[in-house]
């Protein structure tokens, strides 16, 4: 894959926080960024994709076994 570079901006306490954590976890601040964004944009790509699968179950509908067709009358369902 290939990288490009990119100036961030974070202030001084949190930043100190952040290598504090990296060096913790044995890592660089770089790939602990990498790893933060990639579970980010991975999160918006399955939040897109559920909501693209929902949109068309709400476009197709629900089946409520009744084969489209409606077989009683509303005196039918009200019978007393």
């Amino acid at each position: 894959m290939e990288t490009q570079n990119i100036t961030l901006a974070l202030p001084k306490d949190l930043l100190r926080k952040i290598k504090v954590i990296a060096a913790q976890r044995g890592t660089s601040v770089s790939a602990l960024m990498r790893a933060s964004l990639e579970e980010l944009a991975s999160r918006e790509d399955s939040y897109a994709a559920a909501r693209e699968r929902h949109l068309a179950w709400l476009e197709h509908g629900a089946d409520l076994g009744t084969g489209g067709k409606i077989t009683w009358t509303r005196d039918d369902l009200h019978e007393r």
